[in-house]
């Protein structure tokens, strides 16, 4: 199974507002540790290591990009 490089997400605002809500009151720190673990539950959903690693090229690639 290939990695989804479309919108998969039924609703992905109404997901959105839940992921910055899970973050609401937390201090830096404590959202970053969220969003690691977060990654850390959906990776093992996943399972798929070469999945995992074409996703981790992807978000690597883009995040370069941006800081450029």
């Amino acid at each position: 199974m290939p990695l989804i490089h479309t919108p998969n997400i039924p609703d992905p605002d109404g997901f959105y507002e839940e992921l910055i809500a899970a973050q609401r009151e937390l201090d830096d720190d404590q959202a970053d540790r969220l969003i690691a673990k977060l990654v850390l539950i959906l990776a093992n959903q996943v399972g798929d290591r070469e999945i995992l690693r074409e996703a981790l090229a992807l978000a690597r690639s883009n995040t370069v990009k941006a800081a450029a």
